[in-house]
């Protein structure tokens, strides 16, 4: 026994002095990080340097003497250590001194100096839920202030507007909603801006005929239920179309007609047309309104631009109807050529590869073979084949059987190449000083290195921008392996939060693992003493649909161990709110960062 102790003693030293070398090592990084974050760029290095070597065996070991399980360790490392080996000591027989007092000391100021972190990021934590709700705003929230305030009643702490989206005129009268809301309820509701950063996406794609389809809805033998629809509306202010009432399951098929023509119509009107395939159809006026006239059918028919509709020996032409939107079909094993080239795409003929533009030519420069490609969410996989001036041919890997159809605007996911790019585009760097002026942080997205952090730090300074609030979003696998580093840069910054953007992080890391990085990033921020934000998915089909699924409860719950949870948008997101803050505030009681804690359970008091 006394050997074995003396060993897990020279253990715990040689730990203790690795942790002293690093630090040392370390020492000009940590000296340039902001004032509140000195202990945490100290403890970000002891973490850092515990997690580089398997410490499995150590840890087995202080478990079966009960010294201390090094699983809790993230608030402060070298206190846990010490703590540990004075355990060890004092079985050994030693007198000490301990010095029990600056160990625990040590122990809980992590916990207070992440708190103090953020709440300066994201104001005073509510009493009964320290985890803050952040909430993505729609479009609406920019000219509904009663949709702000409803979200600030039903417990949103900060406010996500997205710059991907809209115009700054809208951000603006999104944040100064939020003040209002917030002056209202009597608390603070900070204000987040989202910058897109480069967009790495597929280019267009050649649309389709402008063809339109009238659909009936069948049961499943066959049988009408509910007869198709043509919603007929003015040319020169056309209205959207009803939506369709029950049993109809398809909204009816918008067409724009001469105002005139359209004005003579009356319920009974009998409309003929020639289907875009040759059949004559007819369709029956039910119902006249200010907006447009809904006329119905029993046969499912198709209708073009310049199609004429007639009704007592007078005609109308036609118009309003979009093109069909065109996907490409990739099969597994097929060759596709991503290229600078933003010409529309097409279906290629035979003997040609299918092209595709791709949204940044400095990703095309940079891919080599055998890269992996990945398209729209990981739906598709591919791998580089060659490599020519403003093009890369590429082989799809993976595919639904059949194939699988990508169309444009959609994601396209590098996990293993190095891009020369900056985190900030220049339309980013243009907005930092609106930003500065009407928010109280920015979120930056695809940070992938420590450079990165330096060059928006470069730019919040250039903008005026250094009292903003920074996030930093971590999303490719580049950003997640680089974290250490990113992190001690970041923290130059006072005030600072790393989001963890699982849905891209997902895509470049593989679905595998989506449980296991999200949670090391949780506590290396937590050794840092920086705040996470929990994001993407969180209760999205609850706010999609007002029902939630089993599954994302229990994912839910798992956000408490970060300090702000992210809900998007969706037509219930008060009751995601709501169900949300619920959640927080019960995990509260018996979760805190990694730590079970011990509550009371009275459902197992013995009756």
């Amino acid at each position: 026994m006394q050997q074995s102790l003396d060993m897990l003693i020279a253990r715990l030293d040689t730990l203790l002095d690795d942790l002293s070398d690093a630090e040392a090592a370390q020492s000009v990084a940590i000296a340039a990080v902001a004032p509140q974050h000195r202990a945490g760029a100290v403890n970000l290095v002891h973490y850092t340097t515990l997690r580089r070597r398997d410490r499995r065996e150590l840890q087995n070991d202080l478990m079966d003497i009960g010294a201390t399980s090094l699983a809790t360790a993230e608030a402060n490392v070298q206190a846990k250590v010490h703590a540990g080996r004075n355990v060890l000591a004092a079985l050994r027989g030693d007198t000490g001194p301990w010095n029990l007092d600056a160990i625990n000391s040590a122990l809980d100021g992590g916990d207070a100096i992440l708190k103090a972190n953020s709440d300066a990021l994201f104001g005073p934590m509510r009493p009964d839920r320290p985890t803050r709700i952040m909430v993505t705003f729609p479009s609406e929230a920019a000219d509904d202030p009663r949709l702000v305030t409803a979200l600030v009643d039903a417990g949103m702490d900060v406010a996500r507007v997205n710059c991907a989206h809209d115009e700054p005129a809208a951000w603006q009268r999104m944040a100064a909603n939020v003040r209002a809301a917030a002056t209202t309820a009597g608390r603070s509701v900070r204000v987040s801006m989202d910058l897109p950063g480069p967009k790495l996406r597929t280019g267009p794609i050649l649309d389709g005929p402008a063809v339109g389809r009238a659909r009936v809805t069948r049961d499943e033998s066959g049988h009408v239920l509910a007869p198709a629809g043509l919603w007929l509306t003015p040319a020169h202010h056309p209205a959207s179309p009803p939506a369709p009432a029950a049993p109809a399951r398809h909204p009816a098929l918008a067409v724009h007609v001469d105002e005139a023509w359209l004005s003579a119509r009356g319920p009974g009107d009998v409309i003929t047309l020639h289907d875009t395939r040759g059949p004559e159809r007819t369709f029956t006026v039910t119902t006249v309104s200010p907006d447009g006239v809904l006329a119905q059918g029993h046969h499912n028919t198709y209708l073009d631009n310049g199609a004429k509709l007639w009704c007592s020996d007078s005609a109308t032409t036609a118009g309003g109807i979009p093109p069909v939107i065109r996907r490409l079909t990739l099969n597994t094993g097929q060759q596709l050529v991503l290229t600078t080239d933003l010409a529309p795409s097409h279906m290629a003929s035979v003997g040609h590869l299918t092209r595709l533009g791709c949204t940044l030519a400095e990703a095309i420069a940079a891919l080599r073979p055998g890269d992996p490609v990945l398209f729209d969410d990981g739906r598709i996989a591919a791998v580089v084949e060659s490599v020519e001036p403003g093009e890369a041919t590429v082989r799809i890997t993976q595919a639904q059987p059949g194939g699988s159809h990508l169309g444009a605007e959609k994601g396209i996911n590098l996990p293993d190449t190095v891009l020369a790019l900056t985190a900030l585009t220049p339309e980013d760097d243009s907005h930092l000083p609106f930003i500065a002026a009407h928010a109280d942080m920015v979120a930056v997205s695809f940070i992938r290195t420590a450079g990165d952090v330096e060059h928006v730090l470069d730019r919040l300074h250039a903008a005026n921008a250094d009292h903003l609030g920074l996030v930093l979003k971590i999303e490719t696998r580049q950003g997640f392996e680089n974290l250490p580093a990113i992190m001690l840069v970041a923290m130059r910054h006072p005030r600072v939060a790393v989001m963890i953007a699982r849905g891209d992080l997902a895509v470049e890391i593989g679905f595998e693992r989506l449980a296991e990085v999200p949670r090391q990033i949780l506590a290396l921020c937590e050794a840092a003493h920086v705040p996470v934000i929990w994001a993407t998915q969180v209760l999205e089909t609850l706010a999609k649909t007002g029902q939630p699924a089993r599954a994302e409860i229990t994912d839910a719950a798992a956000g408490e161990r970060a300090d702000c949870v992210m809900l998007n948008k969706g037509p219930h997101i008060t009751d995601a709110i709501r169900t949300l803050d619920d959640i927080l505030a019960r995990m509260s009681e018996v979760q805190t960062k990694s730590r079970t804690l011990m509550r009371h359970i009275h459902s197992w008091d013995v009756r």
